[in-house]
């Protein structure tokens, strides 16, 4: 079965950038302007909104997104399948993690994973935290390495691999705090904190202020904990990180941790996946390895 019109589809349908799509599928740019255009002959509408400048899929695009994404999924399944009956797997894995996430937990993981099956392939991508668990919801991503949300969405499945404390930091020389005890909500108002802009770290530093009715004051809010450890360091103001995040940060030197009191909640870090995608005997053997 040829399936690469599908998989140039989804490729296309995801980056919506004819350059970016090409080089995931290791094809010339016109050869996947050919494909798209054949597709769109073959079903008889159009896929994409295509100009100079942009590339923006249809209604009829969304729905045959849908399509592509189960027939790739389907035909994974039954061709592992048959494949398990030999005893041997091939394929490939897209998994989503941080950079720190690559370092501190997927080695370990790949280390124990690999030797045991060599035929699959696993496609890393990397990039800010927070999206991790959306990545994987919208299909983009077969697994992650992902915080987990005080409410886990619905159809996903979750196994905790570490947990870290979420931890205070400041400069090292930072005027508006003293090194002598555990510092409460009231006495962090008025210092500037550099926050996530969404995620399980934003909520929980929401909610440790709301319990002493204070309103923080926001200095900036950013994506990814490195970018934290960098503006506290250069002294912009206090921040927030999973304590992993600074123990492996090469700015660790330069800033200090705040004792707080109460301590925030811990951060949860695990792999995470669809449910119905551990059918896949590639993401069931990764998923039952750390089991």
């Amino acid at each position: 079965m040829d399936l690469r019109p599908l998989k140039q589809f989804l490729a296309l349908a995801e980056s919506l950038h004819f350059h970016r799509a090409s080089l995931e599928c290791h094809v010339s740019p016109s050869t996947l302007s050919r494909t798209i255009k054949q597709l769109e002959e073959q079903l008889g509408v159009a896929l994409f909104e295509r100009d100079n400048r942009s590339v923006l899929l249809t209604a009829q695009g969304v729905k045959f997104k849908t399509y592509a994404r189960e027939t790739l999924s389907q035909w994974d399944i039954i061709h592992n399948d048959l494949l398990a009956d030999a005893h041997e797997l091939h394929g490939s894995l897209n998994i989503y993690c941080s950079v720190t996430a690559s370092y501190s937990f997927l080695y370990d993981i790949l280390k124990q994973f690999r030797p045991k099956y060599p035929g699959i392939e696993i496609k890393l991508h990397t990039g800010d935290p927070e999206p991790a668990i959306q990545r994987v919801l919208a299909e983009q991503e077969d697994l992650a390495i992902a915080s987990r949300p005080d409410a886990l969405p619905v159809g996903l499945a979750f196994q905790s691999i570490a947990i870290s404390p979420l931890v205070f930091i400041a400069p090292i020389d930072f005027p508006l705090l003293d090194h002598s005890h555990h510092h409460s909500a009231s006495e962090l108002k008025d210092v500037p904190m550099i926050v996530q802009e969404t995620g399980t770290a934003r909520s929980r530093i929401d909610a440790w202020f709301l319990d002493s009715k204070i309103q923080p004051h926001i200095y900036a809010q950013v994506a990814g904990n490195e970018a934290i450890v960098s503006m506290v360091s250069l002294g912009f103001g206090v921040g927030v990180v999973p304590k992993i995040v600074l123990e492996n940060s090469p700015l660790a030197c330069n800033v200090r941790q705040i004792h707080t009191t109460p301590a925030l909640e811990p951060y949860h870090v695990g792999l995470c996946v669809l449910k119905k995608k551990l059918k896949n005997p590639l993401i069931a053997a990764f998923w039952e390895e750390h089991i």
